[in-house]
């Protein structure tokens, strides 16, 4: 008797209907510039109208160990929108508009309604984004996964006039510094986060934690903030006055301000300036974890960093509460000299 390639723990089948329903999942974050449905073999899209010298921004990105909490919690659809948001978050550094996004979704056995899920989470991030959602692939592979587990990649892209792009080298002393609210641990740090919470404090992900308001595995799912709105209305309200963006993720606020900035400039920021989210408080105690570590894991609750001229901090602060978004000042751009990288944020 022939063997059959679902034998082998491929199904074809299966793969097939799942197609049909991401065709579903993707036809609403069509965008005017989409000039193919998901199911050929390339997405196609066009560039938009009324661009002098358009440049194409790519950003590629993953969820990390968060997966391990929608595995554990049976929670899928979520961990699609952190997907998008790594990826889309990336490319808005720029004063990019992030025009398409394709996945890449693998397991070693297709569970259709799971991978549904999935894909019902990154439709939803592309709808936050304002892209489109335009292809993917997804990966049948036996024997490369633990049952019921599955890896997640995504891909996005996005155009800015060349005259528009934020490199950050117009960046100035004395300019001030944008805290924006994170939603949480957002997409980082959960190797640590999980061995706090599961190990050193003993807790399930079914656990409710009154600190937190929630159950463990609730509070760590919660989605990353998508902040192409937020920035949309920054650089309409601000223009030139924005100087540089940076989405804060692994590495914290010292891993990742320092890319913005020119050589010779750093921040000085005060982390006494907002409230950190419960999550931060329960963790830094539970593990214990040096404050030290906690800034150069986490990002604290602030996703994302907009240094702008010293006389439009208020009206950038106005223009991102008008988006939905928590900011305010964070600090400021000093003199550091030549420094290394990670002494080049300074907390005050």
């Amino acid at each position: 008797m022939s063997v059959t390639y679902r034998e082998a723990g491929v199904d074809i089948d299966a793969g097939d209907a799942l197609v049909e329903r991401i065709k579903r999942l993707a036809k609403p974050t069509r965008t005017p510039e989409v000039l193919a449905d998901v199911g050929g073999f390339a997405g196609l899209c066009a560039l938009p109208g009324g661009l002098t010298e358009p440049v194409l921004v790519s950003g590629t990105d993953g969820v990390g160990t968060k997966l391990k909490v929608a595995f554990a919690t049976g929670v899928h659809d979520t961990v699609g929108i952190d997907l998008v948001a790594m990826c889309v978050n990336d490319v808005l550094t720029v004063g990019a508009r992030p025009l398409f996004f394709l996945d890449y979704f693998a397991t070693g056995k297709l569970d259709v309604d799971v991978g549904e899920a999935v894909v019902r989470g990154i439709a939803e991030g592309c709808k936050q984004a304002g892209c489109a959602l335009i292809g993917g692939e997804t990966a049948e592979l036996p024997g490369m996964y633990a049952d019921g587990e599955y890896d997640l990649a995504g891909f996005a892209v996005g155009v800015v006039e060349r005259s528009r792009i934020l490199d950050g080298k117009r960046v100035a002393a004395g300019d001030a510094v944008i805290g924006v609210a994170s939603s949480g641990l957002h997409s980082n740090g959960y190797s640590l986060a999980r061995r706090v919470l599961e190990k050193e404090m003993g807790l399930r992900m079914s656990d409710r934690v009154d600190e937190l308001g929630s159950t463990v595995g609730e509070a760590l799912l919660t989605p990353t903030r998508i902040y192409a709105r937020a920035i949309t209305a920054l650089l309409a309200a601000c223009g030139d006055a924005v100087r540089g963006l940076s989405h804060i993720t692994g590495g914290g606020l010292p891993g990742n301000l320092p890319r913005v900035l020119p050589d010779g400039l750093g921040a000085q920021l005060d982390l006494g300036s907002y409230q950190r989210p419960a999550v931060f408080q329960v963790l830094q105690r539970g593990g214990p974890v040096e404050e030290a570590e906690m800034r150069r894991t986490f990002n604290l609750g602030v996703g994302l960093v907009a240094v702008v001229e010293k006389g439009a901090a208020d009206r950038a602060i106005e223009a991102l509460a008008g988006s939905g978004e928590r900011a305010w000042v964070l600090g400021e751009v000093v003199s550091v000299g030549d420094v290394p990288f990670e002494e080049r944020v300074r907390f005050g």
